[in-house]
């Protein structure tokens, strides 16, 4: 017969309550990183909010992080009547690289994905391989190359040499193959086959819905990479007519020297922003929900 002693009980009787201490000081640690993580994302914004309300008088005679004289309005009128209001031609051609760019990226993306996961041919698996390894390849990478490729058949300071690069995105065509694999099933496949659906039906019809929220990440991705996207546009054009606002905000200001005010610069910079915080507040449910259902699949 075992014999329980008085001190054991205790301790037996104490460890759930050591175990809840515990609980609690790794979640406000965790708390404690996360909402450091969110000072360090936030506070630049917060600082290019603030100091695109000041004109050039105040910009550096008062407090960085706190409003004073709101200029706003002002300022956002400066910007788009600087350089007869090239700033405006500079976020319209942000917009056709992103949009379209993303758009052809996402479409491209879901048909290779499908063919790679659902299509059964000699290479699939180096094919998917070598996409794989593009993944690991920093963009920046690619830039002289295109260039120099693109220089040999007359495409640069075209549109199209920054569009064309932007339709391939190998963490899509990654991405699409995943979700494809886990959500389209070879029985759906089938009984449309079955129904007397071509494959192209069942790609448009079938797959597509399916793979919808996996579309919507890969769209927001890419339409954000192709909006911040600086040093390929830099090589690749020299009129100021088809440069996107990321070329044209660098290049007010190396200009500040030759006239244009810093608070130029700072608002345009804050206006250029704000089209990627519409399209993840739109976007982020769709984004959240695509990437919970890849990770339960």
């Amino acid at each position: 017969m075992t014999t329980v002693t008085p001190t054991a009980t205790r301790a037996a009787a104490g460890s759930p309550g050591r175990l809840r201490t515990s609980s609690l000081a790794g979640r406000a640690g965790v708390f404690a990183v996360m909402a450091l993580f969110a000072l360090y994302t936030l506070i630049p914004v917060w600082w290019l909010l603030v100091t695109a309300t000041k004109n050039k008088g105040y910009l550096f005679t008062t407090n960085g992080l706190w409003f004073s004289h709101f200029d706003l309005w002002t300022n956002i009128r400066d910007v788009f009547q600087e350089q007869d209001g090239i700033f405006a031609r500079w976020l319209l051609n942000s917009a056709l690289y992103s949009i379209g760019g993303a758009a052809v990226s996402t479409t491209l993306s879901a048909m290779a994905g499908y063919a790679l996961a659902k299509y059964a041919f000699r290479g699939r698996d180096l094919t998917f391989n070598v996409i794989l390894g593009a993944v690991l390849i920093p963009d920046v990478m690619f830039a002289l190359p295109l260039y120099l490729m693109f220089s040999q058949v007359h495409l640069v300071n075209t549109y199209w040499a920054v569009f064309l690069p932007s339709v391939v995105s190998p963490f899509g065509v990654y991405l699409s193959r995943i979700y494809a694999g886990a959500s389209v099933s070879d029985e759906l496949i089938e009984a449309a086959r079955l129904d007397g659906a071509g494959e192209t039906r069942i790609f448009w019809r079938v797959a597509m819905p399916i793979m919808s929220p996996a579309l919507v990440t890969i769209f927001l991705f890419q339409f954000v990479s192709i909006w911040n996207n600086y040093l390929l546009p830099l090589l690749m054009l020299n009129s100021d007519e088809l440069q996107p606002v990321t070329v044209g905000l660098a290049n007010w200001r190396e200009g500040v020297n030759q006239g244009i005010p810093y608070n130029i610069t700072i608002t345009g910079a804050f206006l250029s922003v704000i089209p990627l915080i519409v399209a993840f507040l739109v976007l982020q449910r769709f984004w959240r929900s695509g990437l919970a259902a890849g990770s339960v699949k």
